[in-house]
C-alpha cells in the first residue's frame, strides 16, 4: 500500500514483503514492514513516527547481505532507487546520496571530469553500503575519498560528520551508534573524462572475467586475511564447486557462493560455515565473513 493512504507520508509502505525480491542472493524471508522513502525529508518523517524499540534494517541493492529464511521481524528501509541524487560540490568534490549505486557514482564522477572514483564501478552495491563497510575494489577503498557524511538517527535527527568521527579499517567502519548514512561528499581529482570512462570499462571487463557476474551472489563472502586472499585459501582447500542444495562455491571465483536455483538462506549459511571450518582445518586460518547475516531462521518465526 502507499504510505500516504494511512500515514500522510509520501513513500511506499508494504507489509510482509519477501526480502528474496530485494537481495542479490535471491533468498530471504519477509520483512514485517518494508518502507521505500520518497526522499530524505520523507525518510526523516517516517523515522520520527517509529517506536523507539522497533528493529531496523537498512537495505540498498541487497548485496553483501544474507537474510535468513524466517525474515526480519521489524522494519526494512529500502534506499535503492530513492535516495540517489548526484551533484558536483565545488571543483574537487561530488555529493552522492546513499541510495545511488556505486557504479552510478563512478560514472557520474567521470562524466563530470573527476577522477579517483573509478574503482567504485567494481562494487555491486549502493554508496550507503559502501560507506558502512568501507567497501573496496581494484585497489581503492571508499573512505579514502570521503570528506564528509550526512547521517540520520532513528529519531530523524540529521547530522554532518567528518571522517574523524569514524574508526575506519579494512572492510570495517565504526562510528556514532544508531546513525545511518544519507549522503557523502567524495573527493575527486581533475582528469580526462574519456580516460576515466576507459578505466571504468576496463575495471568492469576485469570484474566480468574474474567473477560470476550474472549469477545470484552477494559479492565476496569472506574478508581477505592479512597477506593472503580468501579465494586462494578456499581453492587450496579443494572447495571450488562445493555444493549444498542450491548453494555452490563458484567455479569462477572461490570467494563467491552462488545460488544455482532454489537455494535457501539456511543452505547458504551452512555452506559458509563448511567453507570456514574446512579452510581452518587445512591452513589454520580463521576466515572472517564480509557478508552480513541478519534475520531469524524459519523455525524461530513459527
Amino acid at each position: 500500500m502507499a504510505a500516504t493512504e494511512q500515514t500522510g507520508l509520501r513513500g511506499e509502505l508494504l507489509e510482509n514483503e519477501p526480502l528474496a525480491r530485494h537481495t542479490t542472493w535471491r533468498v530471504g524471508g519477509p520483512a514485517r514492514r518494508f518502507y521505500r522513502p520518497a526522499d530524505g525529508d520523507d525518510l526523516v518523517a517516517f523515522l520520527r513516527r517509529l517506536p523507539a524499540d522497533e528493529p531496523l534494517l537498512w537495505l540498498g541493492l541487497g548485496s553483501n547481505l544474507l537474510v535468513r529464511d524466517g525474515g526480519f521481524p521489524g522494519t526494512v528501509i529500502a534506499t535503492s532507487g530513492r535516495l540517489q541524487r548526484l551533484e558536483r560540490a565545488g571543483d574537487d568534490m561530488i555529493r552522492a546520496e546513499a541510495g545511488a549505486s556505486c557504479a552510478a557514482v563512478a560514472r557520474f564522477a567521470a562524466r563530470a571530469g573527476g577522477t579517483g572514483l573509478e574503482f567504485l564501478a567494481g562494487i555491486p552495491g549502493t554508496l550507503g553500503g559502501a560507506l558502512a563497510m568501507n567497501a573496496g575494489a581494484f585497489g581503492g577503498e571508499t573512505w579514502e575519498r570521503v570528506r564528509e557524511v550526512e547521517t540520520v538517527d532513528r529519531r530523524g535527527v540529521v547530522r554532518r560528520r567528518g571522517p574523524e568521527a569514524f574508526e575506519v579499517g579494512y572492510r570495517s567502519v565504526t562510528g556514532p551508534a544508531g546513525e545511518w548514512y544519507l549522503a557523502a561528499l567524495l573527493a575527486v581529482g581533475e582528469g580526462d573524462v574519456e580516460r576515466a570512462r576507459g578505466r571504468i570499462r576496463s575495471l568492469l571487463e576485469r570484474r566480468n572475467a574474474t567473477q560470476p557476474v550474472g549469477q545470484p551472489s552477494c559479492g565476496s563472502v569472506f574478508r581477505n586475511p592479512e597477506g593472503d586472499h580468501a579465494a586462494r585459501l578456499i581453492e587450496a582447500a579443494g572447495l571450488k564447486g562445493r555444493r549444498l542444495g542450491g548453494a555452490q562455491v563458484s567455479e569462477k571465483h572461490a570467494n563467491f557462493i552462488i545460488n544455482t536455483g532454489g537455494a535457501s538462506a539456511a543452505e547458504i549459511e551452512e555452506l559458509i560455515e563448511q567453507v570456514r571450518s574446512t579452510v581452518r582445518a587445512a591452513s589454520g586460518v580463521e576466515l572472517q565473513t564480509e557478508v552480513r547475516i541478519v534475520g531469524v531462521v524459519a523455525e524461530e518465526r513459527r
